[in-house]
């Protein structure tokens, strides 16, 4: 009886880390939706060209090293784990020892899920660097960069957080992150921040006497479209961090979990187009869209403990906080097309923050450690890479490409050509 409770446990476990999985892959897809309408349209193709490259890239590094680093999962998945085939004396043996075995009584899941759960949040950080680089960068120089965040750095400081590592001079973290706010959204934006400091501001977008001119996005229906998958998407992202769904107290917790990411998520867009209302005197959709991203971004660091109330006003705050970070961004002239940085990194580190006010186990000492460890280790590590492809091979396209779209040069086909002066009806 005890094995048959077991093996069902395995199966429910393993199904609902797959089908949470597969959610967080659909966000690939919001990412490709939500840059691909708020860049130019000359710049449409190269964009959705590193959003499926990236995706691929991080989902084979992660296999061949990544996963080795921030769990010691083994070499080429060599080291996962399943139940297949086990007899009653290997599964009693499995709850004996859990440990060796990469699951145990409590949470029992096949190796392999855990693998397809964990890769696609790497692919999701390196998501977040596309869209604040886009527009003037190479486009190969930007997935070599995603080879090294993929497989190494996004890894050693998972490896630091979620595997339980101990970083070298500082020892184990005391740091909780439910599903990443840190984690994974302000480790990419670290890593994005470093990409535009090299790379400088788009052509045209700061003036000479310090204003900042506006460079529309060419399609906010796609980008709306891009909100609402990342929206869905996020309930695998914060839901399957649960880690099991097998249990009435573990079922409850999913049920809280989903219902604070999406009363985080509305408050945030409430807020954003609030402030934008009074701001701009104008009903901002691209500060909407943001807002509600950032309710997202604020929430995934502790989505499980909060109230709906306190999730949508945590999610509400981080929907405050994006609006003036993207405009504080820009008085620095740091030239972000999408608003990644402050929508996953600022916001992100709000996140981080506001796990004290539900969470009574975590110290506002370890949030910070665990806050400078991720964004000093990425950042830094990030800008090494990037000034290492600007000497090879160049990081930025030049000034007639930059103008001619990036479409053509990087590419060599447009998205719309019906639109442009020599397409054909």
């Amino acid at each position: 009886m005890e094995n048959n409770i077991f093996e069902l446990q395995y199966a429910m476990d393993t199904f609902y880390f797959l089908v949470c999985g597969a959610l967080v892959m659909w966000m690939a897809a919001g990412f490709a939706m939500l840059e691909s309408g708020l860049v130019r349209a000359k710049n449409t193709t190269e964009i959705l060209t590193k959003n499926v490259a990236l995706f691929a890239i991080a989902c084979t590094m992660y296999m061949v090293c990544g996963y080795n680093f921030m769990y010691d999962g083994g070499w080429f998945l060599s080291g996962v784990t399943t139940v297949a085939g086990m007899d009653d004396a290997a599964i009693a043996a499995v709850l004996a020892d859990s440990a060796e075995a990469g699951f145990d009584g409590d949470s029992v899941y096949s190796g392999a899920s855990d693998f397809f759960f964990q890769v696609v949040f790497v692919a999701t950080a390196m998501s977040i660097v596309s869209g604040a680089v886009a527009e003037r960068m190479k486009l190969w120089a930007f997935l070599i960069f995603a080879i090294v965040m993929t497989g190494f750095i996004y890894p050693i400081e998972g490896g630091w957080t979620w595997g339980g590592k101990e970083v070298p001079g500082i020892g184990a973290l005391s740091y909780s992150d439910y599903a990443g706010s840190g984690i994974v959204h302000l480790a990419g934006a670290a890593a994005a921040l470093a990409g535009v400091l090299v790379l400088g501001a788009r052509k045209g977008k700061y003036g000479p006497n310090g204003e900042v001119n506006a460079i529309p996005g060419a399609n906010l229906p796609l980008a709306t479209l891009g909100m609402f998958i990342l929206w869905l998407g996020w309930f695998g992202f914060n839901g399957g961090s649960t880690l099991k769904l097998g249990g009435i107290a573990v079922a409850n917790e999913v049920a809280n979990v989903f219902m604070n990411t999406n009363a985080a998520a509305s408050g945030g867009l409430i807020a954003a187009l609030i402030v934008a209302r009074i701001m701009f005197g104008k009903a901002d959709l691209t500060m909407a869209i943001n807002g509600a991203l950032a309710g997202l971004v604020a929430i995934t660091a502790e989505p499980a403990d909060p109230s709906a109330l306190l999730s949508t006003i945590i999610g509400a705050i981080g929907g405050v906080i994006v609006v003036f970070s993207i405009i504080l961004l820009d008085k620095l002239k740091i030239d972000d097309p999408v608003g990644a940085i402050s929508v996953h990194g600022v916001v992100g580190i709000w996140g981080i923050f506001a796990v004290l006010l539900s969470d009574s186990d975590a110290t506002f000492g370890g949030q910070l450690v665990g806050t400078l460890v991720i964004f000093v280790w990425v950042f830094v590590t990030s800008l090494i890479v990037w000034f290492a492809l600007k000497a090879i091979m160049g990081v930025r396209v030049s000034e007639e490409e930059e103008f001619d779209g990036v479409d053509i040069s990087e590419c060599g086909m447009e998205a719309y050509p019906e639109f442009t002066a020599g397409g054909s009806n």
